[in-house]
């Protein structure tokens, strides 16, 4: 995930970029709406693994799971998604793989899209937000290779 450290640019050319004056808004049955947020389940899957002796728990977005996360703001729904997880492996519930799968529901499908698993390891230290993005998601050590 060494591809995430390109996402904190491309957040601030976003937000360096003018933004256009605020338009009226269209009548109501006049335009078109926001399109609704993608239903439930977020989560495919989850599947614990060994990685050079350490466990992983490889987490498989669903489709939907995969297109919540491109939509800003969306913690509601990374909080359902993160709910799902510990539905199937409760024991991933841990403030470090917590916030491994939040780096991963806002930025691995920008860095890496259609990642096959979003890898969270309960060995990875817990970081603030800027080391966490820094390190592609993967504090304390290289990626896992699976």
């Amino acid at each position: 995930m060494m591809a995430l450290l390109t996402a904190p640019v491309a957040v601030l050319v976003a937000l360096s970029c003018p933004i256009p004056p605020a338009t009226a808004a269209p009548e109501p049955g006049g335009g078109a709406a926001d399109p609704p947020n993608p239903s439930p389940p977020y989560i495919d899957h989850t599947q614990w693994a060994q990685w050079q002796g350490r466990s992983s728990l490889r987490v498989f977005p669903s489709p939907a799971g995969r297109a919540a996360s491109r939509i800003a703001a969306t913690m509601a729904l990374a909080d359902e998604a993160w709910a799902e997880v510990l539905a199937a492996s409760p024991d991933a519930d841990t403030a470090g793989m917590r916030a491994q799968f939040l780096c991963h529901w806002e930025f691995a499908e920008l860095a890496q899209p259609g990642k096959i698993s979003w890898n969270l390891e309960p060995w990875r230290p817990v970081v603030d937000d800027a080391e966490m993005v820094a390190s592609g998601c993967n504090p304390g050590g290289p990626e896992e290779s699976f």
